[in-house]
């Protein structure tokens, strides 16, 4: 086999590694990706699926990347045309009521953001770190088009655009918990009308 064949090879078996670590902690925690479960899951060794890593908090960190690429493809890209302002954020809220309502198979347990926050909150080190940098740039981009919604005079003039991205993230929280804890089939609905007395 040739070296880039080789390569090419390896990558492959890599993202097989990564695209089973999401799914996985997405039900049961960044935790429960042992080296031995994964292994088993995939058909590889051991020794050869923690040759890509080197560690399992390596292997956290690569699954952490991937699950914010896909929720980035979900919930951002779509909207990330849209007029910015108050109509680009109702876009990427409707898009996050999908993601979180249908995403099941990159994400079987549900949203993993939530999850692994709940599992690292109390936690000190690289993959905490990587998780509140995730939430950062989630609520920066939120707030951005908050700001820009306050300027253009699509919400009132003394609208704290922090407050409500704070409020906005802890809605999404709610859902999430209201479709996999509970099966609540108006959660959904009743996200919006929430969403539609935030942002009117």
């Amino acid at each position: 086999m040739s070296p880039r064949n080789s390569f090419a090879e390896a990558r492959r078996t890599r993202d097989r590694i990564v695209e089973r670590s999401v799914a996985l902690a997405s039900v049961e925690g960044l935790e429960g990706l042992t080296i031995g479960r994964l292994a088993a899951d995939l058909g590889l060794s051991k020794s050869g699926l923690l040759g890509h890593f080197g560690s399992k908090e390596a292997l956290q960190l690569a699954a952490l990347e991937r699950a914010s690429a896909i929720f980035t493809a979900s919930v951002w890209e779509p909207a990330a045309d849209a007029r910015p302002g108050l109509t680009r954020l109702r876009a990427v809220c409707e898009r996050w009521i999908g993601y979180l309502e249908r995403e099941r198979t990159a994400f079987p347990g549900g949203c993993l953001f939530t999850t692994v926050a709940v599992e690292f909150d109390g936690r000190e080190g690289p993959v905490r770190d990587a998780i509140a940098r995730l939430f950062s740039v989630w609520r920066r981009r939120l707030v951005v088009d908050l700001r820009i919604a306050v300027r253009a005079g699509e919400l009132p003039r003394d609208t704290d655009p922090r407050q409500i991205a704070f409020e906005l993230i802890g809605l999404y929280m709610g859902l999430n918990q209201a479709l996999q804890l509970f099966g609540d089939p108006h959660a959904p609905a009743r996200t919006r009308r929430a969403l539609d007395r935030l942002l009117r």
